[in-house]
Formats: C-alpha cells, sequence, structure tokens
C-alpha cells in the first residue's frame, strides 16, 4: 500500500480549523467520491481503494491515507491535489 502523509500548520481557533477542514473534505469527497465523518477533532474517511483521517489539533492539520493498489498509481495527482485543498485553506 502507499500512504499520503501531509501536515500544515494553523494559527485558528480549533472550531475555525475544523470548519476549514470540513471544507477541505467537502472538495475530496466531491472530487474522489469518499465517505466522511466526524469523531471528535478526526475525520474519518473512506472508499473502495482509500481509508484515512484528517486530525486537526489547536496548531496542525494532518491528513493520512492509505492507498490501494489502483489509486496507489495516481498517488502522486491526488496528493497533490489535497495539497491544493489545505494550502487553499490555511495559508
Amino acid at each position: 500500500m502507499s500512504a499520503i502523509d501531509l501536515t500544515r500548520p494553523h494559527n485558528l481557533p480549533l472550531a475555525e480549523a475544523k470548519t476549514k477542514v470540513q471544507h477541505v473534505a467537502d472538495q475530496i469527497a466531491a472530487k474522489f467520491d469518499v465517505d466522511c465523518a466526524w469523531d471528535g477533532d478526526m475525520l474519518n474517511f473512506s472508499h473502495s481503494g482509500v481509508d484515512g483521517h484528517i486530525t486537526v489539533d489547536a496548531k496542525s492539520v494532518h491528513v493520512f491515507a492509505e492507498l490501494g493498489f489502483m489509486l496507489s498509481m495516481m498517488k502522486g495527482p491526488i496528493e497533490d491535489a489535497i495539497g491544493r485543498y489545505l494550502d487553499d485553506e490555511f495559508s
């Protein structure tokens, strides 16, 4: 399996950071057809071929996703898209 592991710092209140993460998750869900659900400060997502989470804390946002065989061949474009979404919200 191939993994995506991205972290972005932030200086936002936790509630605002979570709102921005939800916006990122909405974009990811629309583009990659994944299901998302919050569990505390962690947004879990999954779909055939991908499982992961986005964790929000007081200082950073961390995205971790494990890609199955078929999606691992597209790791670069997927990682770039997620990175752009994070940069748009947290830079």
